[in-house]
């Protein structure tokens, strides 16, 4: 199990990336981070992991529906094994 304690701050330095992108990605429905009772992200270091592929994917020519196809792909054989 992988423990969800970040904030989007320390995820934004350990990324590079800024607020706003992952933001964005969470908006596409490319990371789903966990929210605290006052509305916080916490993030987990898998999905730290996740949004540096999901980056370099994208910054490759990826569009993100095809991220987000690969996802649900990814989810729905998981839960099957």
């Amino acid at each position: 199990m992988s423990y969800k304690v970040m904030s989007i701050g320390m995820v934004r330095q350990l990324t590079g990336l800024t607020e706003r992108q992952i933001r964005y990605y969470e908006d596409r429905q490319l990371i789903f981070p966990d929210r605290t009772s006052g509305g916080a992200r916490k993030f987990s270091f898998e999905d730290v992991e996740r949004l540096k592929e999901i980056h370099r994917k994208l910054r490759d020519g990826f569009h993100t529906f095809e991220l987000r196809k690969a996802i649900m792909s990814e989810t729905a054989h998981s839960i099957k094994t």
